[in-house]
């Protein structure tokens, strides 16, 4: 059987079924793994099922001349933790889980859209410090969600699936900003630049992969471009954003609040961003649940158990 190291705690399901498949090394941890332990597993195992965190950085992956492992299946549809042109040109391949996570993350992206909007997170810290002194007619007035406009900033699986729930749950006129128009099942505009997208909508809802390409993608333009009442959300990579300008114009009220699921640093939070009401803030929830993180193990088995089969894989990146 080929030598597996699953790097982190995953449900007992997935580890089950590894266990049936592989020689497992289980690393039970929520930790994430030292640089010393990476370059170990290059050496010591054929199969690494690594997890966001678990930086295979180009000087991790060259620092073994000949490493045994030949393939990374991570788990998670982003992989920007993996140098992935270094891994391949190590002969290494590198497989995600897509799909598996697109309805998980997405409905985090509505709970944060509608807490942000009806100030659900300062409503429940009124009533569990005892300071809620009753109902009257003009008590923390939000923002109406229903038939405003929501700007999707990349149009792959998880932003098509939020542009869904918007249009047809809560009737929002749907803007986007992505590389390539995209043929869609709903009316939907496409918006030559961000700027202008933000500009034009009360809800600016990131959604794009990680990485160079996108870092700092949303920025004190992007900020400065959107409406005083309008609700900033990420659900996609936290250094996608400038943090420290997303802090300036929630601060300055330059928009309305901002709802996020991941952070520039995490797990550090800035102490600036935590006191801040008009920022929903969720410790990084976009899979989950167990059904989902479920489906991800196994499909990270899937990957892997075709590798050694020699048939095509089911998601390569």
């Amino acid at each position: 059987m080929k030598k597996l190291l699953i790097t982190r705690n995953l449900p007992d399901t997935v580890v089950a079924k590894a266990r049936a498949h592989f020689d497992l090394t289980y690393r039970d941890s929520p930790d994430v793994m030292s640089p010393a332990e990476m370059v170990a597993s290059l050496t010591e195992y054929d199969a690494i099922l690594p997890t966001l965190g678990d930086l295979y950085s180009t000087r991790i992956l060259n620092s073994v001349a000949t490493p045994r492992a030949q393939i990374l299946a991570n788990f998670g549809v982003g992989y920007n933790h993996i140098d992935v042109e270094t891994a391949k040109a190590n002969g290494i391949t590198v497989t995600n889980t897509p799909g598996a996570v697109t309805d998980a993350t997405s409905d985090v992206a509505l709970t944060l859209m509608l807490m942000s909007a009806r100030r659900a997170g300062e409503g429940e810290r009124l009533v569990r410090t005892g300071q809620w002194q009753g109902w009257h007619p003009v008590q923390m007035l939000g923002l109406h969600m229903t038939g405003k406009s929501v700007g999707i900033v990349g149009m792959g699986r998880i932003g098509q699936a939020i542009a869904q729930r918007c249009h047809f749950g809560f009737g929002m006129r749907v803007k986007y900003f992505n590389r390539s128009e995209k043929t869609l099942g709903f009316p939907a505009e496409r918006v030559e630049s961000l700027t202008d997208l933000a500009a034009q909508v009360d809800f600016l809802v990131a959604a794009v992969p990680g990485g160079g390409d996108t870092h700092h993608m949303f920025n004190s333009d992007t900020f400065e471009a959107m409406p005083a009442h309008a609700r900033f959300i990420n659900i996609s990579r936290g250094e996608v954003v400038d943090e420290t300008a997303l802090i300036k114009a929630l601060q300055t009220r330059t928009i309305g609040g901002a709802g996020l699921d991941v952070y520039e640093h995490e797990p550090q939070v800035p102490e600036a961003l935590r006191a801040l009401d008009n920022a929903v803030l969720l410790p990084h929830l976009g899979t989950a649940a167990l059904e989902v993180r479920e489906g991800m193990g196994m499909m990270a088995l899937d990957n892997l158990k075709a590798f050694f089969a020699g048939e095509p894989l089911p998601n390569p990146v």
